[in-house]
C-alpha cells in the first residue's frame, strides 16, 4: 500500500516470556532484540499464483472429504481483510486450518485420542476479493486438551495465515467463536494483556449470511496492521 504506515502498539501485543504458556519460556528470547531490514527480494517476490487455487480450497466440508461429508455442525466463516485505514486488501492468500469436530488434527504426531474424521482434511485457502472480502465453508472445530498444565484444554478456534505480496509478508493468528466461555480460560489467551486485542480475535454469529437449513454463519474481520490490528502470532521484529 501506498502511503506512510502506523507503527504496532507493543503494549497490545504479549510479552514473549510468559510462564504461565509453558513453551514460551525456551522460545522468549534472552538478549536484546535486533532490527534486521527486509531486503528487496523479502518485499518484492517470489509471488504465489492465482492459478493454484482449486475449486474446493475453500470448502473443508468437501476438500477432503471420500465416503461423504465431513462430520460436524456446519459453518460459512467470512469477512475482510482491511488495512490500518480500513481500507481492503485485494488478492491476499488467506490459508486457514483446525482440528475436526473433535478436536482432533490430521496430523502424524497428534496423540489426543479423539477419531479422524477420514473425510476431514482440516485445511484450505482463498484469495480475498476486490474489497477485501473472503468466505469458506468448514465444520466447527472441537476443543482439545494440550500438555501445558494439569487440565488446560484449547477452546474451539481456527487458525488463519495471511500472505500480502510475497512469502515473506506473512501474518498468523486465530480465530475463536462467539459465547465460548473456554476463551477466557486458555493459558495462550490470558497471555494478551488487552481484552479488547482478545475480543478482537472473537468471530460473531452473523445470522443474516447464515444459510437457512445448512449452515450457520461466523464474520471475522482481519486487519492488518496500526493501532487497530487484530492480534498476530508472529514473533515480535527488532526495535
Amino acid at each position: 500500500m501506498n502511503g506512510s504506515f502506523f507503527q504496532r502498539d507493543r503494549a497490545w501485543h504479549p510479552p514473549a516470556y510468559t510462564p504461565g504458556y509453558k513453551t514460551s519460556v525456551l522460545r522468549s528470547p534472552r538478549n536484546a532484540l535486533l532490527s534486521l531490514p527486509a531486503t528487496l527480494s523479502e518485499m518484492t517476490g517470489p509471488v504465489f499464483g492465482h492459478d493454484a487455487i482449486g475449486e474446493l480450497d475453500n470448502d473443508l466440508i468437501r476438500n477432503f472429504a471420500r465416503t461423504g461429508d465431513a462430520i460436524g455442525q456446519r459453518l460459512v466463516v467470512h469477512g475482510r481483510v482491511l488495512d490500518e485505514n480500513a481500507r481492503p486488501v485485494p488478492g491476499a492468500l488467506v490459508e486457514f486450518w483446525q482440528a475436526n469436530a473433535g478436536g482432533r488434527y490430521r496430523h502424524k504426531k497428534e496423540s489426543y485420542l479423539a477419531a479422524i474424521d477420514p473425510n476431514f482434511g482440516g485445511c484450505g485457502r482463498c484469495i480475498t476479493d476486490g474489497e477485501g472480502r473472503y468466505s469458506f465453508r468448514t465444520i466447527k472445530p472441537g476443543a482439545y486438551p494440550w500438555p501445558n498444565g494439569v487440565n488446560d484444554w484449547r477452546p474451539a478456534h481456527i487458525h488463519f495465515s495471511i500472505f500480502g505480496q510475497a512469502f515473506a509478508q506473512r501474518l498468523i493468528t486465530q480465530m475463536y467463536f462467539e459465547g465460548d466461555p473456554m476463551i477466557w480460560q486458555c493459558p495462550i489467551v490470558q497471555t494478551i494483556p488487552d481484552r479488547a486485542a482478545v475480543e478482537q480475535l472473537v468471530a460473531a454469529l452473523d445470522r443474516n449470511a447464515t444459510i437457512p437449513m445448512d449452515s450457520l454463519a461466523y464474520r471475522f474481520d482481519i486487519v492488518l496492521r496500526g493501532r487497530r490490528s487484530t492480534m498476530f502470532e508472529n514473533r515480535r521484529e527488532g526495535n
